[in-house]
């Protein structure tokens, strides 16, 4: 349990602090919460710092990085589209789509693992994470301009309509990703693991 690993699990307990803050009825609770969510974000271009400089990589570091953005961000998105209108009903398909890319993806890296093979962020999951916390970030700060600084009605739809326009983007791209990754990998699925081959040979 290295430093770049504890930073990665860091961003497991930014949300939840993250979406009891979004909930809280206090004044300034929208700008902390937002405030903390891009301290989370940094965490993933920090741990992957330290590991590269100080050559902590490990095959745990790999999975639990990649598993740490997707609990972050589809949990701020579960989160931020039950917050009265913020986000619209069909939003809530858009999560779902998000939330299925990321469970297929997570249970082909589990699959893979078992084989032996490690399947670290591809460049094209990565920019879509980007997308997504860029997303919330828009949307979660037309919540604090509002709540907290009495941004006029104009200005938090603004940054409203820009964080639900990086949604669709978002949502897209999560498909495009996963989709390079199911065609890159099936054939892990398709196999049979080396250990039920030699069995059949004996």
């Amino acid at each position: 349990m290295n430093l770049p690993n504890l930073l990665s699990l860091s961003r497991v307990a930014f949300l939840f602090v993250i979406a009891i803050l979004l909930y809280a009825p206090f004044k300034g609770a929208a700008t902390l919460a937002f405030v903390l969510y891009i301290i989370a974000a940094l965490t993933d271009w920090a741990d992957g710092w330290v590991a590269r400089r100080f050559n902590m990589i490990t095959d745990f570091g790999k999975l639990m990085d990649a598993l740490a953005d997707k609990v972050l961000n589809v949990g701020i998105f579960v989160v931020l589209v039950t917050i009265p209108d913020l986000l619209g009903v069909w939003a809530v398909f858009m999560v779902l789509i998000i939330l299925t890319r990321e469970f297929l993806i997570t249970g082909l890296r589990q699959v893979a693992a078992v084989r032996g093979v490690v399947l670290a962020a591809e460049k094209s999951g990565k920019v879509k994470t980007v997308f997504q916390i860029v997303s919330a970030g828009f949307l979660m700060a037309a919540l604090f301009l509002h709540a907290d600084f009495g941004a006029s009605t104009a200005v938090s739809e603004t940054f409203r309509w820009i964080g639900i326009i990086l949604l669709v983007v978002a949502t897209l791209m999560t498909l495009q990703s996963g989709y390079m990754y199911l065609s890159k990998y099936w054939h892990l699925l398709a196999d049979e693991p080396s250990s039920a081959k030699g069995k059949g040979k004996k």
